[in-house]
């Protein structure tokens, strides 16, 4: 039996068109009308759907109320987000082979659909939207985002070494969703000297985009012949404004005397609310004594250091350390039995660093991941504003409580020591080797507004980036 089944009694719902509002390139919408042509759906895509307007009406405000596309429109209601579209599209046809035969079968396509996103999809998106003008381009931003790219892709070429397709012996959803992620990245992107240290992506990859039901969709694909060059934001070209019909000219009245109105407060002109917005409270870290201490001045002296760590930027770092204004802690993960599979465990600790922007102006961090096997070990080192960790972030992370706090006593020097190689990220750490060592050096980006769900999980269109090295 199908894991999610359409009954014989109800065959009305594979007929019924649905209605996909998304742009005729979107790759997210190339998901669900590629597995429609396999599921025998039909799916409407709607026309004349323009980024930026149709996605703004209050119709398609009530479909979705953030804007996003793709939007589904069904006989049961709107469905938003790509990947849920993908899945009930597919799920329409009982028995899908798209689903697999098994229920193991099935978690493993569930596990692949989340490969695809968060380390194919996210690391692509990091990658290009702020060369495309849609976020401040941060070299070093980059370079992490490049290098997590490459440790995927090396993990799914060595899986292809020995398979056709993702799971089983045939086409699942999970070689529609992960090609569909791949196709901005073979096209605008990953060049052939890039992609040829992967030859099994490559040969998958063309395999996929050649088959009828891919092509039918997304057309004749042409690999890039170069990354695109930095774009800054002020470059991007703002869409085009539809001409008004010329209006006759009514005939000249003599001009008569107007009093000027008092200018307007700038609240009023941008559209918000009447009564302007109260100041927000001030954080009780903004209010603590002066420290000498410049956290911005350690960020930048982590980042820019390459050579001589030890010497540069842990001696820097003791230098520049005030106990009397910050605190550091060690943390330790609760549940670590449950990180058995590695690139769920890195996910689970991105997730946090992310979470963690909340306290950019305040804290510093250091995560390990530990260990050359399952269960790997996660522990973190972090220096706060205080002498506590900051309760704000206590009450709005909710990644703080599956984790133990000890603070750093820093007369100690074992303990002393243990924070200057988890800074260094020393290998071995405490006789283990480290699978990989993140850290929360996080920079303020230009925010810009996102209107596709392409980074659902990870970075909407890069709102913020975390340096993670």
């Amino acid at each position: 039996m199908a894991l999610f089944e359409v009954s014989e009694s109800q065959p009305f719902l594979l007929i019924y068109f649905k209605v996909l509002h998304a742009g005729s390139t979107n790759k997210n919408a190339f998901k669900t009308l590629i597995a429609a042509e396999y599921s025998g759906v039909q799916v409407e895509l709607v026309k004349n759907f323009e980024m930026g307007v149709s996605n703004k009406t209050p119709e398609f405000l009530k479909m979705n109320p953030i804007g996003k596309v793709p939007v589904l429109e069904t006989p049961d209601g709107p469905i938003f987000e790509s990947n849920t579209i993908a899945r009930y599209v597919t799920r329409l046809k009982a028995d899908n082979p798209l689903y697999g035969s098994s229920l193991i079968e099935y978690a493993r396509i569930e596990q692949w659909i989340d490969f695809a996103t968060l380390e194919i999809d996210a690391n692509i998106l990091r990658w290009f939207i702020p060369r495309i003008g849609f976020a401040v381009y941060l070299p070093p931003a980059e370079e992490a985002a490049i290098a997590a790219l490459k440790r995927a892709l090396t993990a799914l070429n060595t899986h292809l070494s020995s398979s056709t397709y993702l799971v089983g012996h045939s086409l699942t959803l999970a070689d529609i969703i992960l090609t569909c992620n791949l196709t901005l990245g073979f096209s605008r992107l990953l060049t052939k000297t890039f992609t040829s240290e992967f030859p099994h992506v490559e040969r998958y990859f063309w395999t996929m985009v050649n088959q009828p039901n891919f092509r039918k969709i997304l057309g004749e694909l042409k690999q890039t012949e170069s990354v695109p060059p930095v774009q800054k934001p002020s470059q991007q070209k703002e869409p085009a404004k539809p001409k008004e019909p010329a209006v006759p000219k009514a005939k000249e009245e003599p001009k008569k005397e107007t009093k000027k109105e008092p200018a307007k407060p700038k609240a009023e002109e941008a559209g918000e609310a009447e009564e302007a917005p109260k100041p927000k409270p001030k954080n009780p870290l903004d209010l603590l004594a002066p420290s000498k201490m410049i956290l911005d001045e350690w960020k930048r002296l982590y980042s820019n250091t390459k050579t001589n760590f030890r010497e540069v930027a842990i001696k820097g770092f003791w230098e520049m350390y005030d106990p009397e204004g910050y605190s550091l802690w060690f943390c330790d993960y609760k549940y670590n039995d449950e990180n058995t599979v590695s690139f769920v465990t890195l996910n689970k600790v991105g997730g946090f660093l992310q979470r963690m922007d909340l306290a950019r102006k305040y804290a510093f961090g250091k995560m390990l991941v530990i260990g050359s096997g399952p269960p790997f070990k996660v522990k973190g080192l972090w220096l706060f504003r205080g002498q506590e960790v900051p309760q704000f972030v206590i009450d709005e992370c909710y990644d703080m409580e599956l984790y133990e706090w000890k603070k750093v006593d820093i007369t100690d020097e074992e303990q002393k020591e243990r924070v200057s190689q988890m800074i260094e990220d020393h290998e071995p750490f405490e006789g283990e080797p480290l699978l990989d060592a993140k850290c929360f050096n996080a920079l303020s980006v230009t925010p810009v507004v996102a209107c596709d769900d392409s980074l659902d999980h990870a970075l909407q269109f890069i709102v913020f980036q975390l340096v993670l090295y």
